[in-house]
């Protein structure tokens, strides 16, 4: 098992790889650097491995089917995981090891958003949409992750083996920090500083593809760890759109005895039904999700006990 693993998911970094490799190998000269190479056609895993990286290959295409491959393929004590695109100072990777090594934390956030992103980053709708996302997840999962969407990150061997990669793009860094909120890992915020692309580096991040993915993943997440609250909203919205519709209804009934709008009637009377089954589905989701928790702590519990067992 090794100390530290420096894990670089790379595509077509030929420009940054080599000074990425090679700050690494100064600023943690005891950590083996592990480049993925995602299909690049600019000799990018050529130059890598000259570098001195150990290189290796993931050919389904995207950043999370990459990471999947190396979470199950690297064994160490301490993972950081960081880009190839040279935006990221290699001598900051110290401080994100520290709190693993040192203190427990399952994860360490390399927080760009409290020092130079916003003066560094030239784009300004990936500026609003790192502010978006890191708002939206906070308060819909009551967290303090400072920054949601970075790519510097320090992971425990607990975290890497326990975490179920489910996105195969640049959702991974979302999905990464909603489980760790979800499991109540311990999670900590070091500020980083950032610096843009060096010129000719080009960003294989969409802005508007890739950013609704983002969204729509931290919807989805939403629904499966906060199956009540999802569910139960729309029960709400559905009863209360019902009874806004139904009430003159009633109304006329009262005044005169008679149905006058069956069709209304009918049709609220059935969105009713819609609001008490999202409720019942959210109640019943939630109670699966509650028995999930329980299997995954236990098998915490095992897997703690076979790095023990490996220690020993």
């Amino acid at each position: 098992m090794d100390e530290i693993a420096v894990l670089i998911p790379c595509y077509n970094e030929s420009k940054t790889i080599e000074k990425v490799v090679k700050d690494f190998k100064t600023a943690l000269p005891e950590a083996v650097i592990y480049v993925y190479d995602n299909n690049s056609t600019d000799g990018t895993a050529e130059i890598a491995k000259k570098a001195g990286a150990v290189v290796r290959y993931e050919y389904q295409q995207g950043k999370g089917n990459v990471i999947r491959r190396m979470f199950r393929e690297i064994d160490a004590k301490c993972y950081i995981m960081t880009d190839g695109d040279d935006t990221y100072p290699a001598e900051e990777a110290r401080k994100l090891c520290e709190p693993v090594l040192k203190r427990n934390a399952d994860m360490v956030v390399g927080d760009r958003l409290s020092s130079s992103y916003f003066e560094e980053n030239k784009r300004p709708f990936h500026n609003f949409g790192n502010s978006l996302v890191r708002a939206s997840i906070n308060s819909m999962f009551k967290s303090d992750i400072r920054d949601i969407m970075t790519g510097y990150r320090a992971f425990s061997y607990l975290f890497v083996k326990s975490f179920p990669v489910l996105s195969k793009g640049f959702e991974i860094e979302t999905e990464m920090s909603i489980h760790a909120i979800d499991k109540n890992m311990r999670v900590e915020n070091v500020i980083i500083q950032y610096r843009d692309r060096p010129e000719g580096s080009v960003s294989k991040l969409n802005t508007y593809s890739d950013g609704i993915k983002v969204l729509m993943t931290i919807l989805k997440l939403y629904k499966n760890y906060k199956p009540m609250k999802f569910f139960g909203w729309i029960a709400i919205i559905l009863a209360v759109l019902a009874t806004v519709f139904l009430i003159p209804v009633l109304s006329a009934y009262a005044s005169t005895g008679l149905v006058l709008r069956f069709p209304t009637l009918i049709v609220c009377c059935f969105v009713y039904l819609s609001a008490i089954q999202a409720f019942f589905a959210g109640l019943t989701l939630s109670t699966m999700k509650q028995k999930n928790m329980q299997d995954y702590e236990m098998n915490l519990i095992m897997l703690q006990q076979h790095i023990n067992a490996d220690k020993s």
